[in-house]
């Protein structure tokens, strides 16, 4: 589990493609302290560390890694946002995040001006029902809150202190970035569908927490 506030920014020294999977080796101020097996968020995409030295440290992205994220377009020299995994007793400033990633966005727009920076995101259409005004996503690993949604656009407003921290600061028009959306409102989509199952058809009577009859019956809660 991460927080989205990225620890450092890494860099990519090389690439290799094995068996449909691939390991990419990593510079990071860190990687005298991580220990084989340890997770790491790459771009936000949770890897598993599988050799570390004093200059870097390794991870093999398998072949869905490499369907669903951006993982597999990364080149000798690329930057990349790393975070190592939320400790036990660590603050949680930014928000929840899995290092699951859900899709691929395509960069629209960093605009600034004197209000400001805001980054604007066309997603994925499958992706805008978990995302709100005010919520959180993860933008490359980058734990951000969203200010505004029309249709599958969603912009972001992003702080100097994030620009300077991250790769932000480097996206264009129609670059790739990583995103996952709010773990809990998938959650909360999922209990709904269930609550949905176990209330039967519409025109059945129910409880007043939604089941049928026949259902509190069968669960022993009626004779």
């Amino acid at each position: 589990m991460f927080t989205g506030l990225v620890e450092c920014k890494g860099r990519v020294v090389w690439m290799r493609r094995v068996a449909g999977a691939a390991i990419i080796r990593i510079t990071a101020p860190f990687a005298s302290e991580l220990e084989q097996g340890e997770s790491v968020s790459v771009k936000g995409v949770c890897q598993t560390v599988v050799r570390s030295d004093a200059a870097g440290f390794e991870v093999e992205a398998v072949a869905q890694t490499l369907a669903v994220t951006t993982l597999g377009e990364l080149g000798s020299g690329d930057e990349v946002n790393l975070e190592r995994a939320l400790r036990l007793g660590d603050r949680l400033g930014g928000h929840m995040v899995a290092g699951h990633v859900d899709g691929v966005a395509r960069v629209l727009e960093l605009r600034s001006d004197r209000d400001g920076t805001r980054l604007t995101l066309e997603l994925p259409a499958p992706l805008v029902r978990y995302v709100v005004a005010r919520g959180s996503i993860a933008v490359d690993g980058v734990s951000l809150t969203v200010a505004e949604v029309s249709g599958e656009r969603v912009t972001v407003a992003l702080i100097p202190e994030t620009l300077r921290a991250t790769g932000a600061a480097s996206y264009e028009p129609g670059m790739k970035v990583n995103i996952e959306t709010d773990i809990l409102a998938k959650h909360q989509e999922k209990l709904l569908e269930r609550q949905g199952e176990a209330s039967g058809p519409p025109d059945g009577k129910k409880s007043a927490g939604g089941l049928t009859e026949k259902r509190l019956r069968e669960l022993g809660f009626m004779e």
